[in-house]
């Protein structure tokens, strides 16, 4: 639709996750009239972000150095390990504030149709870590087919360590919402969650 470095721009941009056409334009028309400064600024976010960040050797979140700083704090709980699927949802679970363990980012889910199989993801690394010292492990992959299969798939996997607990995220409906408007999957895995009060 534009020439040259515009449409290169916009179609670069819309590749990026949850960015639409529109979208794209409209950050690329802000980049064009933005401070030159602020370019600058960005650019070197981008060339920080690609050359500086690495993946945690224990765990495999982001992290400055070889150990991120989970890894490394003394106060975590190093008997209790929350399994997730991307470092993105390492910060969802600790903004509740309620896990004080250990993570372990599996790098994505089983997807046999996209090609992604066990061996795509850190599943070696996480039975690798499970030994003496961990008692509970908590699957928090996402509630799709996706997330779902993983889940299944390591239990499988954990099921014949000896003293080891697997415990599965509770899904359900959120807080403040009607009944009303819970889907039947939703409102069905909260019926079969359900706790004693």
């Amino acid at each position: 639709m534009y020439e040259g470095p515009v449409q290169d721009l916009i179609d670069e941009l819309g590749r990026l996750p949850g960015v639409g056409p529109k979208s794209a334009q409209r950050i690329a028309f802000h980049l064009l009239a933005a401070d030159p400064a602020d370019i600058g600024r960005l650019q070197d976010a981008l060339q920080k972000v690609k050359d500086g960040v690495v993946f945690c050797d224990v765990c495999g979140n982001v992290s400055a150095e070889t150990t991120c700083r989970i890894c490394r704090d003394p106060r975590r709980d190093v008997t209790l390990i929350c399994v997730v699927e991307e470092p993105k949802d390492v910060l969802a679970v600790e903004r509740t504030r309620e896990f004080k363990g250990r993570y372990h980012v599996l790098g994505g889910a089983l997807d046999p149709l996209s090609g992604v199989g066990p061996d795509q993801l850190r599943i070696k690394q996480l039975l690798t870590r499970i030994g003496t010292d961990v008692n509970e492990v908590i699957i928090a992959t996402d509630p799709n087919t996706e997330g779902e299969a993983t889940a299944t798939y390591l239990v499988r996997m954990l099921r014949d360590f000896p003293g080891l607990t697997v415990t599965r995220l509770a899904s359900g409906l959120p807080m403040g919402g009607d009944l009303e408007f819970a889907d039947e999957l939703t409102l069905g895995r909260a019926l079969s969650g359900r706790r004693s009060m």
